[in-house]
């Protein structure tokens, strides 16, 4: 194994100065409320709130503000990501099961979260995509009530219209025009516009991210978020262009994102690091990205394929692309990923917005131990028993002897009172 290019920048980190700041917001939003929120978006976002809560009459003005063929995409993608949704939740059953122990019935029941929050980025470019990504699956899995917080756009003085479109095509019941650590505050905690939710899901940057961890407890969370990653499994037969062009949407990400190559064929890395740099002049986001793959870009040159599998699996990456002529035979031996694209006419673009896989991801390695946003992720697994008289007695030794060994001696006297022990 070597390294053709390594990354020279950190992406991952957690600081003091974010941890205290954002700390200080949220009790601000616990103390002021919306005076808070209207404050913070004059500071951060330059523009005096007129709302917090977007009345039902601007979602449905923002219809009007933006393409008719960006309607009907937005409802391509929430049709796709509806389908596999509901075709994951087909594979969640309630269960009730007898016992060996006679008289013992242990069940258990599916219980969706009753409410839900979802964080919509803003930032540089509006992110439509992720409205429906957070929403519907919530949706499907049965959450009652659904908000979502995004913040302002300069431009528009509330959220972005395309945004306003996407949340009401995924079915979202509240639309609050915030954003930032303060609007996973309000969310956690409530103000006198915002109601507070039981669940928050949705990436952000650091400081959105910092507040989740912050507010985790309070409420459930998705994930804890890091920058964007891919890495790229590629052999001789990969297209440079491919590789290439792969390479550079992640990166267009934002600063912080990280584009990993491994491939046992030098020639195509070379030949997809000349293309990076020539797509980069191509493309309006180019400065950046290229800026992105230069800080943060890795090239490993491997001998076999079975050593890229051991990078990968050790890496564990948020999107992890197959580029080699035994595809399926690489992806079946692949462990550790937040999704996993197969093949060369398979970019992670289509998971981004419309193949109908979720593109709420974990990532910094977080996918040796969890999964991205789905059905699931809103549905509570809770557990039933019903013990009858003859069941209490068939259980009774060993729950009053095991309770006596720590000691508690009320657990001990709930079953022997019930058995006459």
């Amino acid at each position: 194994m070597k390294y053709l290019k390594e990354a020279v920048g950190k992406t991952y980190g957690r600081d003091v100065k974010t941890t205290r700041l954002v700390s200080d917001i949220i009790s601000n939003i616990i103390d002021k409320g919306d005076e808070e929120i209207k404050t913070l978006s004059k500071n951060f976002d330059g523009i005096d709130l007129e709302y917090i809560k977007v009345p039902k009459e601007i979602v449905e003005e923002a219809y009007g503000k933006v393409e008719q063929k960006t309607v009907e995409a937005l409802r391509h993608a929430a049709e796709q990501i509806t389908f596999f949704a509901e075709k994951q939740l087909e594979c969640l059953s309630p269960l009730t099961t007898k016992s060996p122990v006679e008289g013992v019935t242990l069940a258990h029941r599916l219980v969706p979260v009753e409410s839900v929050g979802a964080y919509v980025p803003g930032g540089r470019y509006p992110l439509p995509s992720t409205a429906l990504m957070l929403a519907i699956p919530a949706r499907v899995a049965g959450v009652k009530r659904i908000a979502a917080c995004s913040p302002p756009s300069k431009a528009h003085g509330t959220i972005h219209p395309a945004v306003l479109v996407a949340m009401d095509i995924a079915g979202v019941d509240e639309i609050y025009c915030v954003g930032g650590a303060q609007a996973i505050a309000a969310l956690a905690y409530g103000t006198e516009s915002v109601q507070k939710a039981d669940m928050i899901v949705g990436p952000g940057n650091r400081f959105v991210t910092e507040a989740k961890r912050q507010v985790l407890g309070e409420v459930g969370i998705d994930s804890l978020a890091g920058p964007s990653e891919v890495l790229i499994i590629a052999d001789e037969t990969a297209v440079p262009d491919f590789v290439a062009i792969d390479l550079l949407a992640q990166s267009e990400h934002d600063p912080n994102a990280r584009a990993t190559l491994v491939t046992t064929s030098e020639e195509l890395a070379g030949k997809a690091m000349e293309k990076v740099t020539e797509f980069a002049d191509e493309l309006e986001t180019g400065e950046t990205a290229l800026k992105s793959w230069e800080d943060n870009g890795t090239v490993i040159i491997v001998d076999t394929m079975e050593e890229a599998i051991q990078i990968a699996n050790d890496m564990a990456p948020e999107h992890l692309e197959v580029q080699t002529k035994d595809e399926e035979a690489v992806s079946e031996k692949l462990l550790h990923f937040g999704s996993l694209f197969v093949g060369h006419y398979t970019p992670v673009s289509f998971g981004d917005y419309c193949s109908g896989t979720n593109h709420t991801l974990p990532t910094m390695r977080t996918a040796r131990f969890s999964n991205g946003v789905w059905a699931g992720t809103f549905i509570k697994t809770s557990f039933v028993q019903s013990i009858s008289k003859e069941g209490c007695f068939n259980l009774s030794d060993t729950c009053i002897h095991l309770a006596g060994v720590e000691g508690l001696l009320a657990h001990q006297k709930s079953v022997s009172i019930r058995v006459g022990k």
